[in-house]
């Protein structure tokens, strides 16, 4: 067994205390290659804020386990090479399935893990909460969970439908599994495609513009369990820029649509101390990696059209933390 300990990372629960006080979220950026690890690391040593390295149970099938162990020892050392002279940098399981996907993340050195038993019938999903609660805090392992169901596709997540959270549950729920965050729906929504757009109107541009977050479920959760630790999941903004990029060298994505940032700032400011972001990092990557190869078709050296797209990523991870979520110079005194 690995101790997340002896890796150098850390788990959530100091940080997320000072981001609820702070009225700021921690940046929770998922990541599948060494290109998107490394824009991380940069952006959050640039900008002195805590970060959470989010691994999928897909990506983590994608990267291979035994790796992933060694890129989160190695993103620490990177930090400090960097000037990072204390990182905090959290390895969280995102999505886990089950039992036995999170008793392995956490042997193999995650600080972290979400359990989702948000599919299950709630004695069920409590039920499977606490198992996995029970066995992470003996490592000292922090647990999310999850209440209500979140729509759209990533990864092996997928739903057809939303299903908001119900706030009269999460006092039980959170009292009878012992986690230390809860992921909530108030309408956010997984993928490049958040909504229909059946589901929006469209401006004068004809540009869609989607509804509004549920806040008042998430002033309900807040009055329900005042001081804990809230997750948004399916918060990215899909930038318009990087949509358009793609779809002019090739790709197609037509009516791709995320969150309002505006929506974002304002969720920050709130209990919620955690926002997942995914999409937006893909579509930069993507993006910038469509242009290099649409202008220098002759190119086969990977290094060549990789690296613009890591300084993509990391402008967007910066633009996230400074600008979005507030946690741009929040590290532990």
């Amino acid at each position: 067994m690995v101790n997340y300990k002896e890796l150098g990372l850390v788990n959530t629960r100091d940080m997320f205390a000072r981001a609820i006080k702070g009225g700021y979220a921690i940046p929770a950026f998922n990541f599948n290659n060494m290109e998107q690890l490394q824009a991380i690391i940069m952006a959050a040593a640039e900008t002195k804020s805590p970060v959470i390295l989010q691994v999928s149970k897909g990506a983590r099938a994608y990267a291979n386990q035994t790796l992933l162990r060694y890129m989160a020892e190695g993103a620490v050392g990177y930090a400090k090479e960097l000037g990072w002279e204390k990182p905090e940098i959290v390895l969280h399981l995102d999505h886990g399935d089950s039992f036995e996907t999170c008793k392995s993340c956490i042997d193999m050195g995650f600080s972290s893990v979400m359990i989702d038993g948000s599919h299950l019938p709630y004695d069920e999903n409590v039920a499977l909460t606490k198992k996995v609660v029970e066995y992470a805090h003996a490592h000292d392992v922090t647990v999310e969970g999850e209440l209500g169901v979140l729509a759209g596709v990533e990864d092996e997540v997928s739903s057809d439908h939303h299903t908001y959270t119900e706030p009269e549950e999460v006092v039980d729920f959170t009292t009878k599994t012992g986690c230390d965050s809860l992921a909530i729906s108030i309408g956010t929504s997984h993928g490049a495609y958040k909504f229909t757009p059946a589901q929006c109107t469209r401006n004068a541009q004809g540009i869609l513009i989607p509804p509004p977050l549920a806040f008042d479920v998430l002033e309900g959760v807040e009055k329900e369990l005042p001081g804990f630790p809230i997750v948004l999941h399916g918060s990215s903004s899909v930038p318009q820029e990087e949509v358009d990029m793609i779809n002019k060298y090739g790709g197609n994505l037509p009516d791709a649509i995320g969150i309002p940032e505006e929506e974002l700032r304002k969720a920050a400011k709130s209990a919620v101390c955690k926002i997942n972001i995914d999409s937006d990092s893909r579509l930069a990557m993507t993006a910038a990696i469509r242009k290099a190869l649409a202008e220098n078709p002759g190119e086969f050296d990977p290094r060549k059209y990789l690296t613009p797209a890591r300084e993509s990523m990391k402008k967007l991870y910066i633009h996230k933390i400074v600008n979005v979520l507030g946690s741009a110079g929040k590290l532990a005194e």
